[in-house]
């Protein structure tokens, strides 16, 4: 790979960490580990040609064009979290991801979150999304759900936000944001 090719990988990349938060190489391989794919499975799921699922990973494409591949993204995520938590079976994940695959998305607005009526704030569940990417990608749950547990005894409040935004579901998450607001 020459210096162009090298700068304009590193440009793609810096690109889909502003956009998804993460570089898409390193969200898809969690994906690929947490929910037991390859690449290609991984790719038949999100609705992308394999070639095309290896030049987002690999830095070469930056954006994901298709809004229904995005929102497929976004269930595979919250999809992983369930399984790492346990609260979906590796049997029922593999049924929920043939539910993801035949998903066709919503529009434009509702992949990207849609904005509220008050002052164009961005919706609670966009919010949380937010918050629960940012988590995952510091860590998997399974250590969220650790470093909680070590904190519950003395910041209680702090161990559930851990746990409910790193390793739950996005349901409850937003009803703790929402029970949680003044």
């Amino acid at each position: 790979m020459d210096a162009a090719q090298q700068e304009a990988t590193a440009r793609a990349r810096e690109l889909q960490r502003s956009w998804y938060g993460e570089s898409l190489g390193a969200l898809f391989r969690r994906l690929i580990d947490d929910l037991g794919l390859n690449q290609a499975r991984l790719a038949a799921v999100l609705g992308l040609s394999a070639p095309m699922l290896s030049q987002l990973m690999s830095g070469q494409r930056a954006k994901i064009g298709n809004p229904a591949v995005v929102q497929r993204v976004q269930a595979l995520q919250e999809l992983a979290g369930q399984v790492a938590d346990g609260s979906v079976s590796a049997g029922e994940a593999t049924d929920r991801m043939e539910e993801i695959k035949k998903s066709q998305g919503g529009s434009v607005l509702t992949a990207t979150g849609q904005t509220s009526h008050t002052g164009g704030a961005p919706t609670v569940r966009r919010v949380v999304r937010e918050i629960q990417s940012l988590l995952r990608s510091v860590a998997a749950a399974g250590d969220i759900i650790d470093a909680a547990d070590s904190l519950a005894p003395t910041h209680p409040e702090l161990a559930e936000f851990l746990k409910v935004y790193g390793a739950g579901r996005t349901a409850d998450a937003v009803a703790h944001y929402e029970g949680h607001q003044s």
